[in-house]
């Protein structure tokens, strides 16, 4: 079961990213502007007047809805799992300097740790995404430094479990150095607890990602996130509910994926 349910989530993952890659070949390109008052707030499954399907319905501004999800998908992602990345590369420095080192840089990086994680994230973010000009890049780099705490915390904990285990003690036995250890034997073993926090954090960080553009603090328009293109529909939910509603469900399923990929890579880690 917890094979089939990995699968199945690794596979509507690639999907996801195909069809974002694929997004020229699959998705009709916006209308010129002079075509807005015939192709505007078009429902689902209608045909415009040039023969095209609009699968997903249009816009306010006549864009097919589906393009503009394949596009959102490409910049949420994108700084869903690069802000991942940059949170958990901080965040397993910290843990397995904190976890093999001895005395006050230990104590000095888990306070670190435990002070930043004490803040609220949210307020932070708004904070920190207020103080300079909104865009995809800040937004990576904010949420990497506001989620690597409870990386470095996991990290920490198996650095300290995998120092009490003989290999280790004998490697240090017999004269291997701190880095040698770390590098050959805690690191390689916290790499699976590690991953299955990444696949949660990812869904943390793009559901962050489109709450911050939805607020104007992300990705800015005409650039198309899913949290702006929730943010276009919020006007239109009695006339035109797809516009907000196709790119709500995205993120939803994204988010699911997620937390499925990270429960069967946790339950796989416990067998």
């Amino acid at each position: 079961m917890r094979r089939a349910l990995l699968f199945v989530a690794v596979a509507l993952f690639i999907a996801l990213v195909g069809l974002a890659l694929a997004r020229p070949w699959i998705a009709p390109a916006d209308v010129p502007a002079i075509d807005i008052v015939s192709t505007r707030f078009l429902p689902p499954l209608t045909i415009d007047g040039y023969g095209v399907v609009h699968i997903f319905g249009t816009d306010r501004l006549g864009r097919d809805v589906w393009g503009r999800l394949l596009d959102g998908a490409r910049v949420s992602l994108v700084v869903g799992a690069l802000a991942t990345i940059v949170a958990v590369t901080i965040g397993t420095l910290v843990g397995a300097v904190a976890g093999i080192a001895t005395g006050p840089v230990s104590a000095a990086l888990l306070a670190l740790t435990d002070f930043v994680l004490a803040l609220p994230r949210v307020v932070l973010l708004l904070l920190l995404a207020a103080l300079w000009q909104p865009s995809a890049t800040l937004v990576i780099v904010v949420l990497g430094l506001t989620g690597w705490m409870p990386i470095a915390r996991l990290v920490y904990t198996e650095t300290i479990a995998q120092l009490g285990r003989p290999y280790t003690e004998a490697a240090r036995a017999l004269g291997g150095r701190r880095r040698w250890i770390l590098r050959r034997h805690v690191i390689p073993h916290a790499l699976t607890p590690v991953v299955a926090a990444s696949a949660l954090g990812f869904g943390n960080a793009v559901t962050l990602e489109a709450g911050l553009s939805f607020l104007g603090l992300g990705v800015q328009p005409p650039a198309a996130s899913w949290g702006t293109l929730i943010a276009s529909g919020r006007d239109t939910v009695v006339n035109a509910p797809w516009v907000g509603v196709v790119p709500g469900v995205a993120l939803a399923l994204v988010v699911t994926l997620s937390v499925l990929l990270g429960d069967a890579l946790t339950d796989r880690k416990v067998a």
